[in-house]
């Protein structure tokens, strides 16, 4: 079985909240609150999240601005 090992890559939850800009508590609080749509993967104790669920998080976080929103 081959796994594209880019798109399929497991990050630590130090790495996204590198990413993300936020701490790794925030993290934390976002998995224990569903707050936020950040799928991850529990393997025993460990949480890691896939590469391409963090990078769908962020597109799902993107808003446009096209100034529809607010224009009158």
């Amino acid at each position: 079985m081959s796994i594209n090992k880019n798109l399929n890559r497991l990050l630590k939850p130090t790495e996204v909240a590198e990413i993300l800009g936020v701490t790794k508590e925030t993290l934390n609080v976002w998995r224990a609150t569903k707050r936020y749509p950040l799928n991850y993967v529990k393997i025993g104790r460990n949480v890691l999240y896939k590469l391409e669920d963090v990078q769908a998080y962020i597109e799902s976080q993107t808003v446009q601005n096209g100034g529809s929103e607010y224009a009158r």
